[in-house]
């Protein structure tokens, strides 16, 4: 007994499935769900520090912060500005459950992150996604930087750990809070897996937005102390400026 009825073309061709613009809903030219006026005017990264990806008036230098105070992450790769409209994208992803928007975001992350390690830019043994605390994770109902790094891993076919880094604590949101405040905020917030092994490792952690860089400094701390090699950042934006809110 037969439950369908025979049909002998073909039901689906991914090849040729037309996309819409996210962005501005007309057909896309491209496999991507964004057309290429909307690609052109995404706000690009361009002239940046070479080791936290602030942007800079001129390229190939690196920011007084970083020249003062190095930090415990190698290098940070990202695209763009947080700026509009990738701000209201990963807004809409991270607060609204607007999952294609992050999956497509992931995409150009991917075709960037390609083009760097053809550049030389060396690959990372895994991807660590940011951690949420608990009660962050029961809010939201999933971590942004969890699934940015499960489609990063898909496509750049990089391991991924999400159980590695640990928020035990439930501290308040960075969001509002200056980068003093954002510092204090992170003492002793993140821990490792009791059985995490990262010695002489090279790790990259996956998250959203870059702002003040106290998350991936506090990470990147604790990964470098427990003996990994090296530890580099990719996100989708670095904002502007230190006290831009995430």
């Amino acid at each position: 007994m037969h439950c369908q009825p025979t049909y002998k073309g073909r039901v689906y061709i991914w090849s040729k499935n037309k996309q819409s613009c996210l962005l501005c809903d007309e057909p896309s030219d491209s496999a991507l769900a964004l057309c290429t006026p909307c690609m052109d005017e995404l706000p690009w990264l361009n002239a940046q520090c070479s080791v936290c990806a602030l942007p800079l008036p001129a390229s190939d230098l690196t920011c007084g912060q970083c020249l003062q105070q190095p930090p415990a992450f190698h290098q940070v790769v990202a695209p763009w500005h947080y700026d509009f409209p990738v701000d209201s994208l990963i807004s809409r992803f991270k607060h609204h459950a607007k999952w294609p928007f992050g999956r497509l975001m992931a995409e150009l992350l991917c075709q960037l992150l390609h083009f760097r390690f053809d550049e030389g830019l060396p690959r990372p043994d895994c991807l660590l996604p940011v951690p949420l605390s608990r009660q962050r994770l029961r809010q939201r109902g999933f971590n942004q930087a969890g699934m940015l790094a499960r489609w990063l891993g898909e496509q750049l076919q990089l391991t991924v750990e999400p159980h590695l880094l640990l928020r035990p604590q439930d501290t308040p949101a960075q969001q509002g809070l200056d980068a003093r405040a954002r510092h204090r905020n992170l003492r002793q917030a993140f821990a490792l897996a009791g059985d995490a092994s990262v010695a002489g490792r090279h790790l990259a952690l996956v998250d959203d937005v870059l702002t003040t860089g106290a998350t991936a400094q506090a990470l990147a701390r604790l990964l470098i102390n427990a003996g990994a090699r090296q530890v580099d950042v990719y996100c989708l934006a670095r904002t502007a400026r230190p006290d831009t809110p995430d």
